[in-house]
């Protein structure tokens, strides 16, 4: 038996707001990622959520310690 892969979830925190880029201040996702988030499968959900962190870093929403390592 296969075992099913889990939908990959929502970077929402409900901070539904967007940036005059029409980048959602929240999740840092454009409005055609949200809109399409559903339609979405895991593997391009990934590519999403690495844009998101990209977009929170070079935000100065993310902070990245020297030395440290981690999520």
């Amino acid at each position: 038996m296969t075992a099913v892969e889990r939908p990959v979830a929502s970077p929402c925190v409900s901070i539904c707001a967007l940036d005059d880029d029409d980048r959602c201040t929240g999740c840092q996702r454009t409005v055609d990622e949200i809109t399409r988030w559903s339609r979405m499968d895991n593997a391009e959900r990934r590519v999403v959520l690495g844009l998101c962190h990209e977009r929170a870093v070079a935000g100065g929403l993310v902070f990245r310690v020297p030395g440290k390592t981690g999520g």
